[in-house]
């Protein structure tokens, strides 16, 4: 297992991130419509935000091991034995990427980041 470097750590973030702004700006709009006109409750747009963080990487890391961004790059998540992660561990890193910037600081001190620490888990080549 070939561990990849940060600069495709940054690659995958920018490119899934800009697919989650856009799902959920569009979970937003549809939503404040309800707002508007059927006297729904409203939601401010970061809650639609890290929702649509959290399910994104769920449902695409529990099925698939690689977002689309992993596609992208070619590489996947795997446990640090090797194999697929256990379901736990893909709701703990989706849970972690929550915290967006303290997610990135243990770069600086682990060389990895916060989600991969927790969940004993690698993005690896495929």
């Amino acid at each position: 297992m070939n561990e990849i470097g940060i600069g495709t750590r940054v690659l995958n973030f920018v490119i899934d991130t800009v697919l989650i702004f856009f799902a959920a700006y569009g979970l937003y709009k549809w939503w404040t419509f309800y707002v508007e006109y059927w006297d729904y409750k409203y939601f401010a747009f970061y809650q639609f935000f890290f929702a649509t963080i959290f399910v994104y990487y769920s449902i695409f890391e529990i099925i698939w091991s690689r977002t689309p961004a992993k596609w992208f790059t070619m590489t996947r998540v795997r446990k640090v034995e090797g194999g697929k992660p256990a379901f736990y561990q893909i709701l703990l890193r989706s849970a972690i990427r929550l915290t967006l910037i303290l997610d990135f600081v243990f770069i600086a001190f682990r060389e990895r980041p916060l989600h991969d620490i927790a969940s004993k888990t690698r993005l690896v080549e495929v």
